[in-house]
Parts: C-alpha cells; structure tokens; sequence
C-alpha cells in the first residue's frame, strides 16, 4: 500500500466497499424469512419495537440493526411507533402472500453462518470472525498478532481512501497536538498531519497493535511528528492532546462502552478541544442509508456494536460535558460527529 497519504484515486471506490460490508445483509434476511416468518407477525400484531423484542425473543441492539436494514430496504415503515409492511413486503414475503417468495430463501437456511446469524439474533453475542467454526470473535482475535496484522492491513487499505477527506471538512490549523485512538497503524493521524504541519500526533493502542503502528510509522518516517503509546482505552486516555479522533471504533461497541470512551476522553482532553467521531452513521431517524444498515449488520454479528446515529451518540456527548456536537459528512456514507471541550 502507497505511504503518500495526500493522493487520492481518480475513480471512486465506494462500490467496491459496499460490497464487502453488506456481506451478511442478506443472510439476515434470510434468518428473517426462514426462522422467524418475519414480516407475516409484522403484518399480523401490529408490533412496536418492544413488542418485536418479546414477540420474537431478539436481542435489542440487534432487533434495532435489523430493523434499520429492513426500512432502508423498503421492506417495512413507522407508522404512529409501528412497524408496518410495504406493499412489495405484502405480494412477496409474508406467508400468506399469493406470490410467496418466503420458500425460495429458505431452501438457503442450511448455509452454516444462518445459525450464527439466528443465534445472534437471539443472544446479541457477537459470532466468530468470518463466521469460522472455531475463531474467536473480533476483540479476542484481535489479541492475536497474526490476526491483528492482517486486520490491521485491511482496514490501512481502507482508510488511505478515507483519511484525507476529513481534513477537507475540518479545519485543523487552529491546534496543535491529536491522539487517535484506537488507530491501527496510524494511517489517519499521518495523513491529517500530512495536510496540517502544525500538528503533532499520537497513536493510542494496545499490544500486540502498537508494534503494527510503530513499524508503519517508521515506514512512513513519522517518528518525529507521531509517537504510538501503548495503553487501553477503556482504562485511561493519555493527557495533553487538542482532538481525540475516534476512527471506526465506537462502532465495535455497545453505548454503555462508548460512554466510558467518551467520559474517558472528555477528562483527558486540553480545555478548547474537541473529539471527533469519524464513522459510518446512520440517518438520526434510522432510515438508512442502505449501504449503512448493510455494514451495520457486519458489525452486529461480529462484536458488540452497530451503525449509530448521531441521535444515539449526541446524549451520550451531552452527559459527558460536549458542547456544540453536529455532523458532517466525510467522503461515501462516513461522516465525522464532533463535540467541544469549553
């Protein structure tokens, strides 16, 4: 992969990515139809989101990215706090629709990751990575070096597209020091300092990913400019930086854990600063977008978080002691969620 962290390609890739993110959005329509006849008790009891919950027995947080996936899809609407059908969802997909299409998905019910789809459905435990029979779920493989490096490199390929669209949306010559945190190789902290020189960066992550970071550092010969700081995040956030970036992390989490994140942050951060969330967000009404919803049904069935949207982020701000939270879109369907420090 380029170390120049300015460039940019001529095409746009956006495509490319959704195809790998929305690699589980079917399969859970699939679990939807085969397991759960869906849409027909949709159309049946009138359900509001609880009543989804106890009808069907689902986890909350994963009844919730379902549900976005099925709105964005234009498979059901709110109407008056119920879930309603769509016409189309009424002709093809309930049970007793005369051109019934719930069989033809459900002779794909024997593929194995629906039964890791359904029990994470249930359960809201997150599944193995891949949907590997005997791998561990993505935090715990992360733990694992071969696993990290190749984790790691995956998401540099991504983010040398992503980096240098924040710093065309967010105006960085007025500070002077950022930690990303959580940031993998460092791939944003170098591409932000690359078009701000006045900054000077820091890589907060835990072994075994501070050595990734180290070496791309040295790859990219940052070591003057950024320092990579072994610690958790969970724990502490190291003091003396201006902007905390959060780049594709509060997704792996549930909002009990972002809350310590961001409570973490604010204690940490100088006074004037600010925290940047930089993600893929959901609508605040949670109508989609559908490439959105999609990669959030990958981040369901692999660890404890989703998609958020700013309206379940903000509160969350506001009780730490943000200010001034808004959102601004990035490059595709990312975004940054920023909040001051006064």
């Amino acid at each position: 992969m380029t170390n120049d962290t300015i460039a940019l390609p001529e095409t746009d890739p956006a495509d490319l990515i959704g195809l790998r993110d929305s690699v589980y959005a079917t399969d859970l329509l699939i679990t939807a139809l085969g397991h759960l006849d869906f849409f027909t008790a949709i159309e049946k009891y009138e359900l509001d989101f609880e009543g989804i919950c106890n009808h069907f027995k689902t986890d909350r947080r994963c009844t919730d990215v379902m549900l976005t996936y099925f709105v964005a899809l234009g498979l059901i609407s709110i109407e008056n706090g119920h879930y309603v059908v769509t016409k189309k969802t009424s002709e093809f997909l309930l049970s007793t629709s005369t051109w019934n299409l719930i069989p033809y998905f459900s002779n794909l019910l024997e593929r194995p990751i629906i039964e890791k789809m359904l029990d994470a459905l249930k359960t809201g435990k997150p599944q193995s990575w891949g949907a590997k029979k005997d791998e561990l779920d993505w935090a715990k493989a992360m733990e694992r070096p071969d696993f990290a490096a190749m984790f790691t490199a995956g998401m540099d390929s991504r983010a040398a597209l992503m980096a240098p669209a924040i710093s065309k949306k967010f105006d960085f010559s007025k500070y002077n020091t950022m930690l990303d945190i959580g940031g993998a190789s460092g791939v944003y902290v170098c591409s932000i300092i690359d078009h701000f020189p006045n900054l000077t960066g820091g890589i907060l992550e835990k072994s075994p990913v501070d050595k990734i970071a180290e070496i791309s550092i040295r790859n990219k010969e940052k070591e003057a400019s950024v320092k990579v700081i072994e610690g958790d995040m969970f724990q502490s956030i190291p003091a003396g930086f201006d902007i905390h970036l959060f780049s594709h992390v509060l997704h792996d989490w549930t909002l009990e854990q972002n809350q310590i994140l961001i409570n973490n942050s604010f204690n940490s951060l100088n006074k004037g600063g600010v925290i940047m969330i930089h993600d893929a967000h959901v609508n605040p009404d949670k109508s989609g977008p559908l490439s959105t919803a999609e990669y959030s049904i990958l981040l369901m069935f692999s660890c404890w978080g989703k998609c958020y949207s700013i309206t379940e982020l903000a509160p969350l701000l506001e009780a730490a002691g943000f200010v001034n939270i808004r959102e601004t879109h990035t490059t595709g369907n990312r975004s940054i969620i920023t909040g001051e420090k006064k």
